[in-house]
């Protein structure tokens, strides 16, 4: 009599560039390094020169420009919701639940890592120079700076627009390419995936949101929840036995 046996795919991680976990370990190594260095005083300096450049150099339409770009960055107002909504639209498209989860993991991955970071460092923002409570440069730019005035706002390190753009712009651009069933072309994909980035990163800067550290501190920090979220083999996750009419595979382009 023969055995029927039930073969399931083995679930292996996805790759991601530069490939090996040593490029993540040098990321969080970055990320702590940073942290650390801005604790004992480091660092200060450049923040302060970087800010009083951009106070220097604030033409109206300069100014405008930065400000319209930097709405590229509203978490709860654009990337959630635009993230969300083709994830429904590739749901339906491939009959598979598994773009869901994807948007789920990021939003718990960077509900969990992003916000408490920020809590915890009690740094305040550069506008809180120029608004209340009017602190002095030197007092506004310390990290772990318990010693703010109540109603300061004091969870400017990492910058949540720069670390988040980089996870959410990420899951955008899978998304996008597997609504096009793999069509869309590598330059948009790319496109889509790194430029926001950078962009906060000026214009959180250059508006006074954020000092540039903590601009780069986000930098490391997001890329490193990037590569994890990206590693995750979506499609080949085993699901519960109701969602199998829902077990469609969708186009997974590299990292």
């Amino acid at each position: 009599m023969r055995e029927t046996t039930t073969v399931r795919r083995k679930v292996r991680s996805r790759p991601v560039r530069p490939g090996g976990w040593w490029f993540d370990a040098l990321l969080v190594t970055g990320f702590v390094a940073l942290t650390g260095a801005l604790a004992a005083g480091r660092f200060l300096d450049l923040d302060l020169a970087v800010r009083q450049w951009a106070v220097d150099h604030d033409p109206a339409a300069l100014w405008w420009t930065a400000r319209v770009l930097n709405l590229l960055g509203q978490g709860g107002a654009l990337l959630m919701p635009v993230a969300g909504g083709l994830a429904v639209a590739v749901t339906w498209r491939a009959r598979s639940v598994r773009p869901l989860l994807l948007v789920a993991a990021t939003f718990l991955v960077t509900s969990l890592t992003i916000g408490p970071l920020k809590v915890w460092t009690d740094r305040a923002a550069p506008s809180a120079v120029t608004q209340e409570p009017y602190l002095t440069p030197e007092a506004a730019v310390p990290i772990f700076n318990h010693q703010l005035p109540p109603g300061t706002y004091d969870m400017g390190y990492p910058s949540g627009h720069v670390a988040n753009a980089i996870v959410w712009y990420g899951v955008i651009a899978l998304l996008l390419a597997a609504l096009t069933a793999g069509r869309l072309p590598v330059g948009v994909y790319r496109l889509v995936r790194f430029a926001p980035p950078v962009i906060l990163l000026c214009t959180t800067t250059y508006l006074s949101y954020h000092w540039l550290t903590d601009g780069l501190a986000a930098l490391l920090l997001g890329w490193f929840l990037d590569r994890l979220l990206h590693r995750v083999p979506w499609n080949d996750l085993p699901l519960p036995t109701r969602l199998r009419g829902w077990d469609g595979r969708y186009t997974e382009p590299t990292n």
